[in-house]
């Protein structure tokens, strides 16, 4: 579990949602770069039907609460960014690499989605993904998951 500031610097931990909100997780590089930007607008759009199935979707990135903040004003976003300078959080869940180009090593944070159930369960961990119909495909899970759980009640 974590907490981390989002754009606005308030504090968004985690462990408030157990018990409440399914999660989605997701790591992106860089604010403002091509791929993230189509990623984070792509969830943006469909952040009614993510909460609509009581979810909640998260982005983690490197980049500090004001460029968080510059990123989701100039493109409307509605997904809550949160920031990892230290790339603490990242290391948690495995997506800091380091890359060697030109014989200088650079810590890259690699693009990947987690989806947590209400209970706090890692129900799905997607790695290498494609910005493009990412969130579409998140959604699906996140359904299936819901679809899992009622039925289990009705057991």
């Amino acid at each position: 579990m974590f907490s981390l500031a989002d754009a606005d610097m308030e504090t968004v931990g985690l462990a408030s949602f157990k018990g409440k909100k399914n999660v989605v997780l997701y790591f992106y590089p860089r604010d403002g770069t091509p791929g993230c930007t189509l990623q984070a607008i792509e969830f943006s759009d469909h952040d009614e039907e993510f909460a609509r199935h009581d979810c909640v979707v998260l982005g983690v990135s490197p980049d500090d609460c004001i460029s968080h903040a510059e990123f989701r004003d100039k493109h409307g976003l509605s997904v809550c960014l949160l920031a990892d300078p230290e790339a603490e959080v990242c290391q948690q869940y495995g997506v800091r690499e380091v890359k060697e180009c030109d014989g200088t090593k650079k810590t890259c944070i690699a693009r990947a989605t987690f989806v947590i159930d209400k209970k706090g369960r890692l129900r799905h961990a997607l790695y290498g993904v494609n910005p493009r119909g990412h969130a579409m495909e998140v959604l699906q899970l996140v359904k299936e998951i819901n679809r899992e759980c009622k039925s289990a009640k009705t057991r």
